[in-house]
């Protein structure tokens, strides 16, 4: 290939003559050198291609007769520089055809020079064997596509004489070169066919070269080549020289011999006159698969319906068919190009079809066709595939078989159509959980009609509604309602005249009355997932559909409501996203004020709705209007701190969709303006709107800036670094290659330059940079890399010399921390250094130098850990230099070039290798041993390490812990860098290393090697095992595809060793689950390519079962680990193996059946490892699950699919369950206990199969004798998953049987039976009525069978009948049949319940007797007559029951007797408060918050009681819960339903005594340290007693308003609460506030925004306390402490102390920003000055003590400004959070001071106004210009 050089030297020397020749004109030269400069630039593969684009449009300026002007010596080198260019982009395909259309060009000038330049390279190429280059002028050069056709027999005898060199070598064969020589005779038969066609006439040695060919190819086909991907395409390529063949009866005859290419024997082939011979090596399939894709991609039609010998048959359907049916049923590891080919296979025959019926004169798809049955079978079966991409195929083949069909039926007459009424009623008696059921639906939609599909599937809308609240089933079900209402406005259109087009309001009505209902409950639902899917799914579909569909959802919103307003919003939005308009343009006052409900709603999801419809439009240039320009200001400042991540995302998004508006409609205007200079007018309106606009993002971009200082909270921080990045990369003109859209338009510059003269949008100022400098010492990784992310994409290239010397002292510093976070931040200030250095003294490259520095730093930190482990600890970390070196080599461009060479190389793994040994050392000391360390042994040597440098004197327990933390984190964080490192270095030095470097020998690979083998085997850390991991698979797979046998026989050799471990016996324990080892083995088998057969994996997998499957030796010690045991914890670690991915599949029942069997091992290491292995093999055979048991099968396939994938597993798993019921019965006929281990595990698989699926081909029929039997299990878990796993087994059509049988089977009184057995019916029953009931319209009859059945056992809950349990079941069966029985069976039961000893206390302890009473209670409280009747008897009831029953209760059952629980509950609430069990008490005050708390609207008031406790009772209740709370006797939850409990009692009986102590708790458990739940009840007793103790009623009829400040303060501090539900519940006690304060006149509290509620307490606060003792006191308490000398001297003597930084109390407190939120209500209060001669005495006396102290620390602040250069002091300061905080406390409270001082003359005398106003503002400006960005001041 030609080289780079070579490129670079044709280009100066084009240069040259371009420059100097005189002879050529002007405008040719300029032209010409801008063409050279344009191919010169980039080298990134999109740039490039836009470069290369740019320069041929340069190229076609020159006009053919210029060009002629040109000489042929200066001709040549434009050419030669173009042809070495293609050469150069071989493998870019875009590019190489732009220099090539630029060569025609030149060609038109001189065709001969062309021709003969490209010419000498291609037999240039033809001698070196370049086959990729020869693919590229096939393929992307016309003109090398001319020239190949007259050299193609010399090309095709250099191929053949190439594929025995390819085929020798296993590299060569498995390697890239074996593909590009396969494509490039594709290309050849491809494009070349008449030439092809008339070598193979020829009987010479260029007919000899193809025939050779052939042979090669069918070579590769039947195997001699591994990689699946080559033998594809030599499928493809044998079938395209078939379609070469002249005669097609030849080329048939071919083809179909071609398909007995799986035959074990040795057969000919003959294609035209070539002949080959053919030899199986093997049964994989892909050799069939090669063929038939082949035949299917290239062979035409009339081969494809060539017959055979016989009549009536033709190669499609009698010759493809069989093998393609045959590769579907096999369970290959290649089903996606299985199901990929039979896709193929369909579309072939759907293009044949005319000629497919001249051959067989029938359809081809009858109702008793067998292709047709065969077909259908196969598509249901591989619906539900686990492998990624074949469902998709079998969508499509479902969707050809239809088109088929129907071409069928229209050409032959059908009009019965019935495949359409089978399938239809097949795929609707699915479940819904099936996912296999909705795209077939749509696929068979537009045949039958909606309302054919409607009336046979009514229950479809609650389906659909179902699927949008599953995450996995949302994307289906949106598109089959998408296909319903657009075949439904078809279906409309077509009924009507066509000449008059219904209306569109017609059309949304017809709409409305199908699926209205159902999008507006989706739409109103509390189910967030449902809501979210309809609003982002179906409500976008509807509005493009039906247009006018808008008005009747509009008509039906209440935003009052719940749930209505994000409706409303998400209608608005969805309908200007597709239609435009603002909805200021609406004119409806109701509107905005409803849009600014949204935007300030406590639902994240409402707000970002309402964001939509603000920001959201068609047009990009719709500029936003000024109303839209001042909400956002307003909401932006409001939503910055939320801790929803997609919030944030979306956020991001609709701010990143106003900017473009803005941008984009600004530049519309400034082309506008330059057009129009005339008019003035319109000039002084557009200048106007660029200036709302342009200011705007000033305004945006200055906002994130005081946001980014320490102490302020990562949501906000990493809010505003979103926020700024989506400014930058929207109103700058810097350009992201790697970007496809989303680039800055062109004319960009205009904008920046225009808002730059207004002295706007200064971006990238000293002080920004200084902000976000401060953020790369941020204690998380995201806002770190954020900052450094937007540091170099857009700000200048270089640091000033003094940030530059700053950070890279600071950056030493943080690199030899012994904390992981600091070591990090210091790598990645080295990183973002090596890009911001504009030179270096050396002369050496940056990249060199900086690398240099690294290793020599490493090499003294690893001098001192050799000497001094503890000092290395704790001054000379490790890991941190090896983080800075992988992220400097490896992350930033093009440093791996400028730094690697074979000496580096050898430096760096020199020295890892060194290290490794050291810290292993560390860890272990002796490594030669072949015992490998245990936890006890790293332990031992660490402590004994410590022990060497430890002094004897003093306790040395506590030092010693803090020393062995340092010391195992320094060892294995190190190791684990390493480990990363290593593996990404070698990776990268081999896939970008020259051909003619070599930088690592074979012996320096085989070190590395060692390197990972040590760290992975004798390491016990898992962190270091995890991280090293990552490495080693980069390092394997680098070397797997490797084309050098040698370095892919390391790997090989690695995994053949760790199997020889591992199948060794040992005589010490390696670890849990076999430690490193399966490891190693999984990082070699993942670096597999996944388009090769994976040998590796197949050979690990059958060696591991080898040796899991042995005995067990008759003297094994279980306190040692056995191969055995080993082998089965690595094949888990194979199973969960991400990267592995699907390719474990085709092992997984040999797996199962392993894991199940050792399961009755004797040892148990064993079968605590096959229990894991078999877990994980149920996670990757059924797919991951979202918690809970119930809702896993609607993740799961249908036991149909299941056995259609596993077929291996049904006679096993049918062994397994017949084995277990046969053993139940003893020689007698009684039960007995007999274990069987796997019986559990294999039911618990059996029940995760999805329910409800039919059975057609009645393979499950086998499992439910042994399921019915297993109810008698003496085991109580295995009966209840038995019915369980029952309903799954049982198809939807035997449902009823089963019932019946079940009924049939349940005993009469005389005849009891066994009680486990009888207990297991009744559990199989329950759960199959569950079932059964949802999912099956059963035949009334025998419905009604089965519930005379069950009433006439009512004898079951008698007192003939002993056993709780079994009571508690028939119960349950009862309860589900409840509207079915009849009411003198329901009086029976219930008189039973009530009138009998049944739920009396029971003396005898007894199993199952609390559910029981649990059973009993929620069946009776179903009906509030029986519920009045038993909460009746409360009082005279045992504990048991008592206890029942308010668990009944505080779940938040409700019926309309709610009266009687309320009075029960307050009456008797002394007796519980006074009960010993701990359990019950906390209950019954749960049930009393829910009872007495409204349904409705749980923030309004508690409601009044009639009957609560009078006097001295009350007073006593509430002297309880006080006395226990004031003592905290008790836990949090009982505290905290006391804290509800004495607040609802408070707030209903006005005891004034008692609020004192009770605003006294709230302080106490509102504090950061204590408890969430006791914070989360101070937020509940607000809302509860807080707000109805504000409220104006209550406050006129007592001297309420000394309490009001508390309360208020209470509620800030909640505010800012670290839990968001703490926050909300406050938010929902100021709601409550502002809802009381507007009169109550709407019928809900409308819930305000967390950060709208902060400001509402504080006005409320100013409005009603401002003459409070206790307001100044409240805002002053908000502000961080000002004290700036003491924060400063802190910072300068912080240093390490310790392994882990200590964590804030309340990480969301944010001291700066409270400030700037109080400030404004401070300076409020000064002005009530003059109002009080009280205010003024107290302001006066704060401002008298406190004046000295703010003037001597602004007076610090000012001395601390650095001298215009940055110095590390100051940097220090930046850093911390105290010093911020400080400084802002103390600017609000100067600020203060100075209207107080402006206001009064009295206390002028404290100091001048005017100077102080002047300090306030030097400090602020001058910190804010060197990074300290301070909250504006209102001065």
């Amino acid at each position: 290939v030609v080289l780079v050089e070579s490129v670079e030297y044709l280009m100066d020397a084009v240069l040259d003559f371009v420059v100097n020749e005189d002879t050529i004109p002007v405008d040719v030269s300029t032209t010409l050198k801008h063409f050279i400069n344009k191919l010169d630039e980039n080298s990134i593969k999109r740039c490039k291609e836009r470069s290369l684009d740019e320069a041929s449009q340069l190229l076609r300026k020159i006009s053919e007769k210029q060009l002629q002007c040109l000489e042929e010596k200066h001709l040549l080198p434009l050419i030669r520089l173009l042809v070495a260019m293609q050469i150069q982009m071989f493998n870019m395909s875009i590019a190489s055809r732009k220099l090539d259309q630029m060569l025609q060009q030149l060609a038109k000038v001189n065709r001969l020079l062309v021709f003969q330049e490209i010419k000498q390279h291609l037999c240039s190429i033809v001698e070196k064997d370049q086959v990729d280059v020869s693919c590229m002028f096939l393929e992307d050069s016309s003109i090398g596509r001319e020239l190949w056709r007259e050299a193609c027999p010399s090309l095709l005898n250099k191929v053949a004489a190439l594929f025995p060199v390819i085929l020798e070598q296993e590299g060569l064969r498995n390697g890239p070169l074996c593909y590009q020589a396969v494509k490039v005779c594709l290309q050849v038969f491809q494009l070349l066919p008449g030439e092809v066609a008339s070598l193979m006439l020829q009987k010479d040695q260029e007919s000899l070269a193809v025939q050779t060919i052939l042979q090669f190819l069918l070579d590769i086909i039947l195997g001699q080549c591994s990689n699946r991907d080559t033998r594809l395409l030599a499928g493809t390529t044998v079938a395209m020289l078939i379609n070469t063949v002249p005669e097609t009866a030849e080329g048939g005859a071919a083809a179909w011999s071609l398909l007995h290419i799986s035959q074990s024997e040795p057969w000919p082939l003959c294609v035209g006159g070539l002949q080959a011979q053919c030899i199986a090596r093997g049964q994989d399939g892909v050799d069939r698969l090669a063929v038939c894709r082949g035949l299917l991609t290239c062979c035409t039609r009339d081969i494809l319906v060539c017959p055979a010998d016989t009549a009536k048959t033709c190669l499609l359907l009698d010759g493809l068919f069989p093998v393609v049916s045959a590769l579907c049923e096999e369970k290959l590891d290649c089903h996606y190009y299985v199901f990929e080919v039979l896709t193929m296979w369909l579309k072939r025959v759907k293009e044949c079809q005319a000629k497919v019926w001249e051959v067989t004169g029938a359809p081809l798809l009858a109702d008793d066709s067998s292709l047709r049955q065969e077909l259908i079978q196969v598509i249901w079966n591989n619906a539900e595939s686990p492998v990624e991409g074949v469902s998709e195929f079998v969508r499509s083949a479902f969707c050809l078989l239809l088109e088929i069909y129907d071409m069928d039926c229209k050409h032959f007459g059908d009009t019965q159509k019935n495949l359409h009424i089978s399938l239809l009623w097949r795929i609707t008696k699915l479940p819904w959980e099936a996912k296999a059921k909705y795209a077939p639906l749509c696929s068979l939609l537009p045949y039958v009609g909606t309302d054919k599909v409607l009336e046979q599937y009514p229950e479809l809308p609650n389906h659909l509604l179902r699927c949008l609240s599953t995450n996995h089933l949302s994307p289906c079900a949106s598109e089959l309602y998408r296909c319903l209402i657009q075949q439904q406005r078809q279906e409309l259109c077509e009924a009507v005249n066509q000449d008059a087009l219904p209306l569109e309001s017609d059309l949304a009505s017809q709409w409305a009355k199908r699926w209205w209902p159902t999008l507006l409950e989706a739409l109103t639902s509390d189910v967030t997932l449902l809501q979210t899917n309809s609003s982002n799914y179906l409500l976008p579909c509807t509005l493009r559909v039906f247009p006018s569909a808008m008005e009747p959802l509009l008509a039906t919103l209440d935003p009052a409501k719940s749930g209505h307003l994000h409706a409303w919003a998400c209608v608005m939005s969805a309908h200007r996203a597709a239609y435009g308009g603002s909805p200021w343009a609406l004119g409806s006052v109701s509107a905005l004020e409803t849009l600014r409900l949204a935007l300030g709603c406590v639902d994240d999801k409402v707000r970002l709705a309402a964001l939509n419809l603000l920001c959201c439009s068609p047009k990009t240039k719709e500029a936003p209007g000024p109303e839209e320009l001042s909400t956002m200001r307003t909401f932006i400042p409001q939503n910055l701190n939320s801790e929803s991540s997609p919030f944030r995302q979306h956020l991001q998004a609709g701010v990143k969709r106003f900017l473009v508006r803005i941008r984009d409609s600004c530049l519309a205007r400034l082309r506008g303006r330059k057009g129009k200079r005339d008019d003035t007018s319109l000039t002084e309106e557009m200048e106007m709107a660029l200036h709302q606009g342009v200011g705007f993002v000033d305004w945006l971009s200055q906002l994130p800036l005081s946001y980014l200082a320490p102490g302020h909270s990562y949501q906000r921080k990493k809010t505003v670094l979103l926020l700024l990045s989506a400014v930058l990369e929207t109103c700058t003109d810097t350009w992201s290659p790697e970007k496809k859209k989303g680039q800055p338009p062109i004319n960009m510059a205009s904008l920046f330059d225009w808002a730059r003269q207004r002295g706007l949008w200064d971006f990238f100022s000293r002080s920004k940079q200084l902000v976000l400098i401060g953020c790369l010492e941020d204690s998380t990784n995201e806002i770190r890399e954020l900052s450094a992310g937007l540091l170099l994409r857009f700000f200048p290239a270089s640091f000033s010399e003094d940030i530059t010397a700053v950070l890279f002292g600071r950056a030493e510093q943080l690199l030899c921390s012994p904390r992981v976070p600091e070591a990090q931040i210091g790598a990645l200030i080295i990183k973002v250094l090596l890009q911001k250095i504009n030179y270096v003294s050396s002369g050496d490259s940056k990249a060199y130098t900086l690398v240099g520095y690294l290793l020599k730093k490493l090499q003294q930190h690893y001098l001192t850990a050799t000497d001094d482990v503890m000092l290395a600890a704790k001054t000379k970390s490790i890991h941190g230099i090896l983080t800075a070196l992988e992220r400097c080599i490896l992350e930033v461009p093009r440093t791996l070039s400028d730094v690697i060479d074979y000496r580096v190389t050898i430096d760096i793994l020199v020295l890892l290798e060194k290290i490794s040994l050291l810290l292993l050392g560390v860890l272990y000391g002796d490594l030669e041993a072949y015992l490998l360390p245990s936890f006890c042994d790293m332990g031992n040597a660490i402590t004994s390490l410590i022990g060497q440098g430890a002094q004897e004197e003093g306790d040395e327990g506590v030092l010693l812990s803090q020393e062995h933390s340092l010391v195992l984190t320094f060892c294995w964080v190190s190791l684990k860098e390493i480990g990363i490192f290593l593996g990404s270095l070698v990776e990268r030095i081999l896939s970008e290393a020259k051909p003619t470097e070599s930088y690592l020998t074979l012996e320096d690979l085989k070190r590395a090697s060692k390197v990972f083998k040590n760290i992975l085997l004798k390491c016990r850390h898992w962190g270091a095992v995890e991280g090293c991991c990552v490495g080693f698979t980069r390092f394997c797979a680098s070397l797997l595809s490797s084309s050098d046998p040698e370095h892919r026989d390391i790997p090989s050799h690695m995994l053949k060793q760790g199997l020889e471990m591992l199948r060794s016996p040992r005589s010490t324990s390696v670890t849990r689950r076999a430690a490193g080892l399966p490891m190693l083995i999984l990082c070699v088998v993942s670096a597999e390519e996944a388009s090769k057969t994976r040998p590796l994996l197949a050979h690990s997998i059958h060696t591991l079962l080898d040796t899991a499957w042995a005995p067990l030796p008759h003297d094994w010690d279980q306190t040692l680990d056995l191969p055995q045991v080993c082998a089965v914890h690595t094949l888990q670690a194979l199973v969960r193996g991400s990267g592995l991915g699907m390719a474990v599949l085709q092992f997984a029942p040999a797996m199962t059946i392993l894991s199940l069997t050792l399961l009755s091992s004797p040892c148990w290491a064993m079968r605590n490892a096959a229990l894991q292995l078999y877990s994980a093999l149920c996670s990757r055979m059924l797919g991951q699950r979202s918690g809970g048991e119930e809702g896993s099968t609607q993740h799961g396939m249908s036991p149909s699919a299941f056995f259609a994938h596993y077929p291996a597993l049904q006679p096993f798993l049918l062994g397994e369950l017949r084995k277990a019921a046969g053993d139940l019965q003893g020689p007698s006929g009684q039960a007995w206990l007999r274990l069987h281990p796997s019986l559990y595990p294999v039911l618990t698989l059996l029940a995760k199969l999805q329910r409800g699926v039919q059975d057609h081909t009645g393979t499950l029929s086998d499992f439910l004798n042994p399921l019915l039997q297993l109810a008698a299990s003496p085991i109580y878990s295995v009966r209840v998953v038995t019915s369980k796993a029952l309903v799954a087994m049982t198809p939807p059509s035997q449902y009823m049987s089963t019932l019946l049988r079940l009924t049939e089977e349940l005993p009469e009184p005389h005849h009891p039976g066994c009680h486990n057995r009888l207990h297991g019916q009744l559990l199989q029953i329950t759960a199959l009525l569950d079932t059964g009931l949802c999912t099956d319209s059963s035949p009334p009859d025998a419905l009604c069978e089965v519930v005379g059945r069950v009433e006439s056992r009512l004898w079951l809950v008698t007192g003939a009948q002993c056993c709780p349990l079994v009571c508690g079941a028939y119960l349950g069966v009862a309860g589900l049949l409840r509207a079915r029985c009849s009411q003198g069976f329901l009086h029976q039961l219930i008189g039973l319940l009530l009138c009998s000893n049944i739920l009396k206390v029971h003396h005898i302890l007894q199993v199952g007797v609390a559910s029981f009473h649990q059973n009993a209670i929620h069946f009776l409280c179903a009906e509030p007559r029986w519920a009045c009747q038993l909460w009746g008897s409360f009082s005279t009831e045992n504990s048991d029951l008592r206890l029942s029953l308010v668990s009944w209760a505080a779940e938040r059952h409700r019926w309309s007797g709610i009266g009687i629980q309320k009075e029960l509950l307050t009456a008797n609430l002394k007796e519980a408060l006074l009960a010993q069990s701990v359990e019950y008490r906390r209950t019954y005050l749960s049930a009393l918050v829910e009872v007495m708390t409204p349904v409705s609207d749980p923030t309004l008031s508690p409601e009044l009681v009639p009957s609560l406790p009078e006097g001295s009772a009350m007073l006593e209740c509430l002297e309880l819960l006080l006395g226990a709370l004031e003592g905290c006797r008790g836990g949090p939850e009982f505290l905290s339903q006391a804290l509800c409990a004495a607040s609802l009692l408070l707030s209903q009986s006005f005891q004034i005594s008692l609020l004192p102590r009770w605003c006294s708790l709230l302080e106490v458990h509102r504090a950061p340290e204590a408890p969430q739940s006791l914070r989360m009840a101070c937020a509940w007793a607000l809302c509860l007693a807080g707000a109805p103790l504000l409220t104006p009623k209550l406050r006129e009829r007592s001297p309420l308003p000394v309490f009001s400040t508390r309360l208020i303060n209470t509620g800030l501090y909640l505010l800012q609460d670290e839990n968001q539900q703490v926050r909300m519940k406050a938010a929902d006690f100021a709601s409550t506030l502002c809802h009381a304060r507007k009169g109550g006149e709407e019928k809900s509290v409308y819930l305000m925004q967390v950060n709208q509620a902060l400001p509402f307490l504080l006005e409320l606060l100013l409005e009603e306390c401002w003459d409070s003792p206790g307001t100044l006191e409240v805002l002053l308490s908000h502000l961080p402490q000002s004290d700036v000398s003491f924060v400063v001297k802190e910072a300068r003597d912080s240093g390490c102390t310790s392994l882990y930084e200590q964590d804030e109390v309340n990480v969301f407190a944010e001291p700066s920003v409270m400030s700037a939120c109080m400030l404004p209500y401070l300076l409020q209060l000064a002005e009530k000055y003059k109002v009080s001669s009280v205010m003024e005495e107290r302001l006066g006396v704060w401002a008298r003590e406190n004046v000295t102290d703010l003037l001597e620390n602004l007076r610090i602040c000012k001395d601390l400004y650095p001298d215009g250069t940055l110095d590390l002091a100051w940097l220090t300061f930046l850093m911390d959070s105290g010093f911020h905080g400080a400084v802002c406390g103390l600017l609000v409270r100067a600020t203060f001071l100075l209207r107080l001082l402006e206001i009064s003359d009295d206390l002028r005398a404290l100091g001048d106004p005017k100077n102080l106003r002047r300090d306030i503002q030097e400090v602020h400006s001058v910190l804010g210009q060197n990074g300290c960005q301070l909250p504006s001041l209102q001065l």
